[in-house]
Parts: C-alpha cells; sequence; structure tokens
C-alpha cells in the first residue's frame, strides 16, 4: 500500500520501494540506486551473492510496468562507482524499458557523462520543474520544494520491551522530501523527527503515516 501526499496542488505516491510517481507529469522519482555496488565489492572480496546485483533493475522494471511513467528521474548515485559489468546491464535495461531518462548527479556518480548521454540519458547538476527544485543532495531554495536522497533516511522505532527496528523513510518537511535509498545493498541513516517532520515509513511492502 502508497501514500499520497499533495504538494503545491502536485500528487505524490510514495511507493513502497522507495519510490516517488508524481501523478500529473507522470515522473518516477527515484534515489540512491548504487549500482554496481554489489560488483565493486565482490571484486575486492566481499562475500556477497550475485543475484542482489539484479535484484535493483528488476524492481525498476516492476514498478515501471505498474506505473507507466513517462519519464524517470534518477536523485543521484545511480551508479556506486567507475565502470564495471554492472553498466551492461543497465544499458541492457534503457534499451528495454524505452522510457526517457535523467539523471540528476550525486556524488558517486563519476562514470563520465558522454556515456550517460550516448545512451539517451540527459544529466543534470540540478533540475527545476515549475516551482520544485530536484537534487541529490538536500538543498534549499526560496520559492522551491525540494525532491532530494543522499541520506538514505531511516527511523528507529520503539517496540514493546526493548524491541528497536530501524526502518527507511521518506523524511518530509515543509520545503523538503528526502527519499529513502532504493539500492538493495545500502545503509540507513537514522534521523530524529521533528515537531515540523513528516514520516512514512516503509515496513512489509507498505508506506505508513506516523505522528512526528
Amino acid at each position: 500500500m502508497s501514500q499520497t501526499v499533495a504538494i503545491y496542488n502536485q500528487s505524490f505516491i510514495l511507493h513502497p520501494s522507495g519510490a516517488i510517481f508524481w501523478k500529473e507529469k507522470a515522473m518516477l522519482l527515484i534515489a540512491d540506486v548504487h549500482l554496481g555496488k554489489v560488483a565493486h565489492f565482490r571484486k575486492h572480496g566481499a562475500a556477497i551473492p550475485p543475484h542482489l546485483a539484479f535484484e535493483n533493475l528488476e524492481q525498476l522494471t516492476e514498478i515501471c510496468n505498474d506505473l507507466c511513467p513517462q519519464t524517470i528521474c534518477f536523485l543521484g548515485d545511480l551508479f556506486h562507482s567507475n565502470l564495471n559489468s554492472s553498466w551492461d546491464d543497465f544499458t541492457k535495461w534503457v534499451s528495454y524499458i524505452k522510457i526517457p531518462i535523467v539523471l540528476v548527479s550525486g556524488n558517486h556518480d563519476i562514470i563520465p557523462q558522454y556515456l550517460f548521454e550516448e545512451l539517451g540519458v540527459k544529466v543534470y547538476e540540478t533540475w527545476k520543474i515549475e516551482s520544485f527544485l530536484l537534487t541529490h543532495h538536500p538543498t534549499e531554495e526560496v520559492n522551491f520544494f525540494n525532491f532530494c536522497g543522499h541520506v538514505h533516511p531511516g527511523v528507529k522505532l520503539q517496540g514493546t520491551g526493548r524491541q528497536v527496528l530501524r526502518l527507511p523513510c521518506f523524511y518530509k518537511t515543509k520545503q523538503q522530501l528526502i527519499l529513502p535509498a532504493f539500492g538493495k545493498f545500502t545503509g540507513k541513516h537514522t534521523l530524529s523527527p521533528t515537531k515540523e517532520s513528516e514520516i512514512y515509513v516503509i515496513a512489509d511492502g507498505e508506506v505508513l503515516h506516523i505522528s512526528s
């Protein structure tokens, strides 16, 4: 189950995958996929199951088939490091998906820009659409609402007894919404809710709105 939030008279569906679907623009927003991270760590001797490298693209395909976006915007850190075997998988996926793709560069996006452009992927440092500012790093700019990633937000929930859960979340404030990391093999940075924040936690395939 997803949640829908209204911002500046626009509707945004918060998907259990960590993606956001902007209904009026039919645009899928995704942050911090970190493709190639599994291959990078396996190359350096980490005992990580190789099938994890394909799960991100498989999930992306499922979401596209479900929501039928007309544009996909990656909010930075699409890839984790330099070129490796995951680049070939990505090129095949781009050819298969046949949807316009935009990459807003993140700090991990060190693959040369021209390689993305050869695939038809547009690359920007930031992207402004009407009153919305799309970035990788959280950014404040007057009169703009910011969608961003980078932080890999999570929240700590206290259960009965001493049980503690740390779950990924969408972290929303008055002028900003930080997306959770989409990548399967990524960590979480625990954020502390404030009186001004809204937390949408992802648990068991659902997006749940919890009070600050």
